[in-house]
């Protein structure tokens, strides 16, 4: 009978550690399925927040691509306007030349009815 009764209170040693352990496994599962959700949470964060800065590289490419649009179309004109004064200089120092002779022809006239 003693034996019978250590054995039983073995078993129930046994069942109550055993609940135990199925406790703290429950519980790790429990923490496991939390960890879980905060993962795929982050993660959902994570893809929102590429999907964001996808957006705003393709903006600034847009920008860039059209501030650079914007440079050569300047270009462009300051060229133009580059080759419209070498031409203006260009007539102004012939301009500059021809009454440079025609002062000297009329010096020399006047020189001549002096």
């Amino acid at each position: 009978m003693e034996q019978e009764t250590i054995l039983k209170e073995i078993l129930t040693a046994l069942k109550l550690h055993s609940e135990n352990v199925n406790s703290r496994f429950d519980q790790l599962d429990s923490r496991m399925d939390s960890l879980e959700g905060r993962m795929d949470r982050l993660e959902n964060r994570m893809e929102s927040l590429e999907t964001r800065v996808d957006k705003l590289e393709d903006k600034v490419d847009a920008g860039f691509a059209e501030v650079n649009k914007r440079l050569d179309r300047h270009e462009k004109k300051v060229d133009r306007l580059r080759e419209d004064l070498k031409e203006t200089q260009e007539t102004v120092d012939y301009l500059s030349s021809k009454n440079v002779q025609h002062e000297k022809k009329l010096r020399i006239l006047t020189e001549q009815h002096s």
